[in-house]
C-alpha cells in the first residue's frame, strides 16, 4: 500500500469564504500515483471546514445566510468563547456544522464521486493563510 500526504495553502481575505478545492485533490491524486484507495481532506483549522456539495453559487449563498442565522457572528458578546479575546465565537459553530472532513473513494486514478459533487473548503474565520491536509492511502 502507498501513502501521500500534502497540505494545501489558501491565503483566504475575507472573514467567510466557501473555496472549490476539487482540482487542487485532483492534482495530489494524480502526483500519488495512486489508482485505487481512499482519499482524506481535511480542515486544519478549528474554525474551518471541508465539506462535498454542488459547485453552485446560489447554494453557496444560500449556506452563508443560513449558517449566519444559525450562529450569527454579532453581536460577539453572545459567545462564552469570545470572553477569552476572540471574535470567533460563531466561527466554532459554523466549522461544527459544516464538518471537519471528507473521504473520497478513488477508482481507476479518479475521485469516485455522484453526479454533481465537489470538494469545498470552507472558512469562517479568515483573513489570513489557511491549510488542508489530504491524504491519500491505496495502491
Amino acid at each position: 500500500m502507498k501513502s501521500y500526504r500534502k497540505e494545501l495553502w489558501f491565503d483566504v481575505p475575507n472573514r467567510r469564504e466557501f473555496i472549490h478545492i476539487t482540482p487542487d485533490v485532483q492534482e495530489c491524486l494524480e502526483e500519488s500515483g495512486i489508482r485505487e484507495g481512499l482519499v482524506l481532506v481535511n480542515a486544519m483549522h478549528i474554525t474551518a471546514s471541508v465539506f462535498i456539495n454542488d459547485n453552485e453559487s446560489g447554494l453557496h449563498a444560500d449556506y452563508e445566510r443560513w449558517l449566519e442565522e444559525l450562529a450569527p457572528h454579532a453581536p460577539i458578546s453572545r459567545y462564552r468563547h469570545n470572553l477569552t479575546g476572540e471574535d470567533n465565537g460563531d466561527a466554532h459553530l459554523k466549522r461544527q456544522i459544516m464538518g471537519r472532513e471528507v473521504v473520497v473513494a478513488i477508482t481507476d486514478g479518479q475521485l469516485d464521486f455522484g453526479p454533481w459533487e465537489r470538494i469545498f473548503y470552507g472558512e469562517f474565520d479568515g483573513r489570513r493563510r489557511k491549510r488542508v491536509l489530504v491524504k491519500i492511502i491505496g495502491e
